[in-house]
């Protein structure tokens, strides 16, 4: 028997490969899905079904592309919007065999109204559920969210609290095997272990401890999440099917002529917020390698191109890899050898970093500015950090949210951009920097190191 988790690094997606006999099936298949094939054939089993728990909104799904590559039939859920045109419906009770395990379908609407969970059997233990793929309405140590329906918050919370009665019923014994880990967007509260069993959440889950019907659902009506402009492209495409990824995942080459040069509608540095803010290209925002599935969709819309500056040839390989699976992949190439750039003469432009002291000095009115106008100490944190801790006198956008209110920001002011660390203040000023702010610098350590001078 084959059972396999394959983890999707940066998105945290968690996909499955099962079976036994001669069969095998994929749960949630991500877009550059070879590796499901591979791993299938080397344990001699064919890929016959393939199961979608709901239409993701943060990657591309694969399943319609496996099933061309394998001839298995894909499932999904009940769609009351527009159906899924790849995919057969499946509904509660239906019930699939692969070899000597059977899934069975629970209907588990509330993250989404199309959304399934899917309970595994093994005929060697035909009482009790071996484990139950619970997607993304049953995390470890989260449930899903119930923002993506504005006009109807009550009905869905409501409809997520009872499916997951639904999973709870299928007894402590069975291990849960969700479609995400820690670091998703998908939910903010996910425990770093990525296996568990419903009795372990039932017992520890914060969410599971709340009995009350009307109580769960004030508890996720009031929580604050973020939908970055891509989600509606991942929902179109995970109804009308994706194309397949490109087989070679690695950019072209560019030489410095040919990225200083480029007429990429984005010209993204993917190295370390460090390097970026000693030296860049001019025109360059920052968007780290780790940090690409995170808000790679809030700055790039659809069809945009992208150049990519990276350290290494393994950066550039990494980053078209993260953006490929959120089909943001009209990449025109790759630069290797930025300081290669700086001993050839090459202009820099550089993003200051200040420290605690500084920003003191400025909050007091006691240091000088480059700008003519005012300064602004600016926290790119997200509502939550900011409710917990935040500097007074600094005002708040969310990093992602600059993508469009850039424009309500004066660029002949100066701006410090601040987070918990750092790493998103740079991309923030780099965002900023590549619309034409001059004024910027960046408040290294950000939070945690304001909080640190305070004890």
């Amino acid at each position: 028997m084959l059972f396999e988790k394959i983890k999707t690094p940066g998105l945290s997606h968690l996909s499955y490969l099962f079976g036994s006999n001669g069969q095998a099936a994929v749960i949630d298949p991500r877009r550059d899905c070879a590796i499901y094939i591979e791993k299938a054939r080397a344990a001699g089993l064919k890929i016959t079904h393939i199961f979608e728990t709901h239409r993701n909104e943060d990657l591309v799904s694969g399943a319609p592309i496996l099933a061309k590559l394998t001839g298995a039939s894909v499932y999904h859920g009940p769609n009351p919007e527009r159906e899924v045109v790849y995919a057969q419906t499946a509904r509660e009770g239906d019930c699939f065999a692969i070899g000597q395990l059977e899934i069975q379908v629970l209907e588990t609407p509330g993250h989404t109204f199309d959304h399934l969970a899917y309970v595994m059997f093994d005929s060697a233990y035909p009482t009790k559920a071996v484990g139950v793929f619970t997607g993304d309405a049953l995390f470890v140590g989260d449930v899903g969210r119930t923002d993506f329906y504005p006009d109807k918050r009550e009905e869905v919370a409501g409809l997520l609290y009872d499916s997951l009665q639904k999973i709870l019923a299928l007894g402590d014994q069975a291990m849960i095997y969700p479609a995400h880990g820690a670091g998703s967007v998908c939910g903010s509260g996910m425990a770093d272990r990525e296996f568990s069993s419903v009795g372990h959440e039932r017992l520890n889950n914060p969410r599971l401890q709340i009995e009350s019907r009307d109580e769960f659902i004030q508890a996720k009506i009031n929580e604050n999440h973020y939908q970055p402009p891509y989600f509606k492209l991942m929902e179109r495409l995970n109804m009308d099917g994706g194309d397949a990824a490109p087989r070679i995942m690695r950019p072209v080459n560019l030489s410095l002529d040919e990225i200083s040069s480029s007429e990429a509608d984005h010209l993204i540095d993917i190295r370390e917020p460090l390097a970026y803010a000693a030296g860049h290209l001019p025109g360059s925002m920052s968007l780290p390698v780790g940090m690409i599935s995170a808000f790679a969709g809030w700055f790039i819309a659809e069809g945009e191109s992208i150049a990519l500056i990276a350290s290494d040839e393994e950066q550039l390989a990494t980053a078209m890899t993260h953006l490929v699976r959120i089909a943001l992949d009209n990449i025109v190439g790759g630069y290797v050898g930025v300081i290669s750039a700086a001993k050839q003469g090459k202009s820099m432009e550089q993003t200051p970093m200040i420290t605690t002291e500084e920003v003191k000095l400025r909050l007091e009115g006691h240091a000088n500015t480059k700008a003519s106008k005012a300064w602004t100490l600016l926290d790119v944190r997200d509502v939550n950090e900011r409710n917990e801790a935040a500097i007074d006198e600094s005002e708040h956008i969310y990093v992602g949210h600059l993508n469009e209110r850039w424009r309500d920001l004066d660029p002949q002011e100066h701006y410090t951009l601040m987070c918990a660390s750092g790493q998103r203040a740079t991309v923030a000023a780099g965002w900023l920097a590549s619309k034409g702010f001059k004024y910027l610098d960046i408040y290294l350590g950000g939070m945690s190191a304001w909080q640190a001078e305070q004890e």
